[in-house]
């Protein structure tokens, strides 16, 4: 079992930059894949970007260019660089975690993830 605690969020303006970071206790981080999502009010949530076990990393379109997800296996850790952030990626934004024994595949769908943070609050100002 992990459990998930993401950070970072918070209110900028259109083009700036935020740095997520979600934290994944235990010693077994390595052995899953990872993902962000977010959601925002009235929405569903969606896909925004996912890691592999070995750190093949996968976009939304929507993101594609401007955000960039990382992770730390040694610090059980996990990112999501956001630049040139604009109105529309306001939302609260989610980290989840998916056991796999496959190292180098990505999901993308919500019910791919059986781990799932508490979220944090991106807020972008136009």
């Amino acid at each position: 079992q992990v459990q998930l605690v993401e950070s970072g969020g918070g209110l900028v303006q259109a083009g700036d930059s935020l740095r997520l970071s979600c934290a994944a206790s235990g010693r077994t981080f390595s052995r899953y894949a990872m993902g962000w999502f977010r959601q925002a009010p009235g929405k569903e949530r969606e896909f925004v970007a996912a890691i592999s076990r070995i750190s093949n990393p996968y976009y939304a379109d929507s993101v594609k260019g401007r955000f960039s997800i990382s992770r730390d296996n040694a610090k059980n850790m996990m990112f999501l660089q956001m630049n040139s952030l604009k109105p529309e990626d306001t939302a609260v934004y989610y980290c989840a975690a998916h056991l796999t024994g496959a190292i180098g595949i990505y999901y993308s769908r919500i019910d791919d993830y059986d781990h799932w943070g508490q979220g944090t609050q991106v807020t972008v100002s136009s």
